[in-house]
């Protein structure tokens, strides 16, 4: 009787048994080396290569040569800003703004600015980096608008309060300054900055301490006046407020409580530097027993007050109107 096999067990006959042709040995061998990434067109490599050459053909195309592609560097802590958007980029560029790296999304739509800013970066030697664009959403941060193209600049370098009165006295207009104190909000920088150009205002002073800096926000919300419209920090602002009073200038304060109409100011046409504090503290106490006259800008009752950048812009407009009817 014969032994009962095991279940599943397949059956086979003893003996000579016919060879694979070799079959065997082949699936051994594989399938030869693997190719590098950057030539397998499905991996991110091989993407990034496809995308570069796609910017380089662009590039040929407006008779330059491209840069050689390289990796977009890991973001790490650094004091580096990127100044993200279209007009703020190439802005920056016009201006001469040292960048360090100009960053292109990958596929950007070629509009006469990003052609413009490929051009500038080519002259001016600055790197051209073609990166996705999910990793420009990340560089650039959540609330940043970049439209495929970013700047990467170094730390802003201020300059010192007494040197914006020298440069204003080279001009054919008295001086005219903007002093923030408490304000916080890049965008109300950069704000401030594009009325102060728009304006005719001199430069724009913030504090050291507690104050907003010249961040890639304020660039952006400056549309490029912030290549034109010099910025300084101040140590201490009440201090250089009383060193800007002996340089002949009048600080005019800016609140809602001031008990001086600003329409119609009789001291326009003198130096002045206007000093606004933030929307919801307004200026400090040391900084309004400092000013020369605490003017007000009459509202409707039904709005508490104006935001800093806002209240700058009518004020540098009554001011500028003053002086041209003077």
């Amino acid at each position: 009787m014969a032994k009962p096999g095991r279940p599943g067990a397949r059956k086979s006959k003893k003996g000579a048994t016919a060879g694979t042709g070799g079959h065997g040995r082949k699936a051994l061998e594989g399938k030869g080396p693997t190719p590098k990434a950057e030539d397998r067109s499905w991996h991110v490599a091989g993407k990034r290569k496809a995308a570069q050459e796609r910017l380089e053909a662009a590039r040929a195309r407006h008779g330059k040569t491209a840069a050689p592609a390289k990796r977009p560097p890991r973001a790490k802590k650094s004091e580096d800003e990127l100044v993200t958007g279209r007009n703020s980029v190439v802005e920056a560029l016009r201006a001469r703004i040292p960048a360090t790296a100009l960053y292109v999304a990958a596929r950007v739509e070629m509009d006469d600015r990003v052609k413009e800013a490929l051009s500038i970066a080519t002259k001016r030697d600055i790197p051209v980096l073609e990166v996705m664009r999910a990793e420009l959403d990340r560089m650039s941060g959540p609330d940043a608008v970049h439209q495929g193209l970013a700047l990467k600049v170094p730390p802003y370098e201020y300059a010192h309060p007494l040197d914006l009165v020298e440069r204003a006295h080279g001009t054919d207009r008295p001086p005219l300054l903007v002093a923030l104190d408490g304000v916080t909000d890049p965008r109300n920088l950069g704000a401030i900055i594009r009325s102060a150009g728009a304006f005719g205002a001199h430069g724009v002073i913030v504090p050291q301490r507690r104050s907003v800096g010249m961040t890639a926000s304020a660039w952006k919300t400056s549309a490029g006046a912030a290549s034109r419209v010099p910025v300084a920090m101040a140590a201490n602002l009440t201090q250089t407020l009383e060193a800007l009073k002996k340089q002949g200038l009048f600080v005019l304060g800016l609140d809602g409580g001031g008990d001086t109409p600003l329409p119609g100011i009789s001291f326009a046409d003198r130096p002045i530097v206007i000093v606004v504090g933030s929307e919801g503290k307004g200026l400090s106490r040391l900084v309004t027993e400092t000013c020369d006259a605490v003017v007000s800008i009459p509202i409707s009752s039904d709005t508490e007050s104006l935001n800093a950048g806002i209240a700058v812009s009518v004020a540098l407009y009554e001011i500028a109107k003053l002086r041209a009817a003077g």
